[in-house]
């Protein structure tokens, strides 16, 4: 094995507001590691927002980490979750493979085995920038411990959202419904297969709400539309900015119940048969859907990341997922990758 350090290069936080591309130098992977060239990476938008514009409270800096996580919030910082490429040297068994990692932006990096994730074949390497958000959309619906046959709503039509509502409709005899206040977002509710309505359209007593808009008056919706004795989940992030709602409307009466949902923890219904590592393996096969597709709505070269974040943090004008391309992922597409 070669000792030649390797040149690469990230995105950082320089600080709030500003991001840049930095040179960065690789040690070669011991027995344990690979080294991944980056194919794809993808915005996870809420947070990432979140992060670029500086609005993680200082009591969150430690469970607001990433796994790979360098420098300090709030910048200088390099952060991310959502990467996917092939392992170009490691271990004989990986090597071609295509892989997920909860890795930063970055064109090439150097990581333990045990965080990569293998890609099923029968699922697009441009696709599995998903599995971080159906990682957290996975464990919102454990959470929300949905029954047969349940009136489901989910409030708020973003990434996260709309994968929830797509698992959620795939459960036999539940009707679902997709809450937004964006009616452009109609459209991709009918083709994840679920009703959608804007939130004075939306239907009540309902059994499961789920909220995943961001919004607190989204937080206001789901109490509104929750039957006698409903759960309400609770799967926004609010970094610093405080919620105010009307517990002393029908809250007490209707004997309503908030739970909160994060998926650093495998749900508690799940915990002790399932870990990190079997719930990524079942993400995997779920993201054998090509409906799922829909939910990238953008994408741009790595080069351009910079402005990008900067301008989706600013204004998403609708954005879902949006997609970095790095050099060469279109050629390793194209050819249907070595697994």
């Amino acid at each position: 094995m070669t000792s030649e350090l390797i040149s690469a290069h990230a995105f950082w936080l320089a600080a709030p507001g500003r991001g840049e591309i930095r040179a960065e130098r690789l040690e070669p992977p011991g027995a344990a590691e690979a080294r991944v060239r980056t194919l794809y990476s993808g915005i996870s938008r809420g947070t990432e927002s979140l992060v670029f514009r500086g609005e993680v409270p200082p009591s969150q800096y430690r469970t607001m980490r990433a796994p790979f996580q360098q420098g300090e919030f709030p910048a200088p910082v390099k952060y991310g979750y959502c990467s996917v490429g092939v392992v170009e040297t490691g271990p004989t068994a990986l090597r071609g493979l295509t892989v997920f990692c909860l890795y930063p932006h970055q064109d090439r990096y150097v990581v333990p085995v045990a965080a990569l994730t293998p890609i099923p074949l029968t699922v697009p390497a441009s696709r599995a920038v998903l599995a971080a958000n159906l990682e957290t959309a996975l464990n919102v619906l454990w959470d929300a411990t949905p029954r047969l046959g349940d009136r489901i709503t989910v409030i708020g039509a973003g990434v996260v959202g709309c994968l929830i509502a797509r698992l959620a409709g795939r459960l036999p005899g539940c009707a679902v419904q997709l809450v937004d206040v964006d009616p452009r977002r109609e459209a991709i509710a009918h083709h994840l297969g679920v009703r959608f309505a804007l939130p004075e359209q939306a239907e009540g007593e309902q059994d499961r709400v789920i909220h995943a808009s961001g919004s607190p008056a989204g937080l206001t919706t789901a109490l509104g539309l929750a039957g006698f004795e409903a759960t309400v989940v609770e799967a926004s992030w609010f970094g610093a900015r405080p919620v105010s709602l009307p517990l002393g409307e029908a809250f007490h009466s209707q004997r309503l119940t908030i739970q909160s949902s994060q998926v650093g923890h495998v749900a508690t219904a799940q915990r002790g048969r399932w870990d990190h590592r079997r719930r990524m393996a079942t993400v995997m096969a779920l993201l054998d859907d090509p409906a799922l597709d829909a939910l990238i709505t953008g994408e741009s070269p790595f080069a351009d990341l910079p402005r990008v974040l900067a301008e989706l943090s600013a204004n998403p004008n609708g954005a879902l997922c949006h997609r970095i391309v790095y050099p060469g992922a279109g050629e390793w597409e194209g050819a249907g990758g070595t697994r």
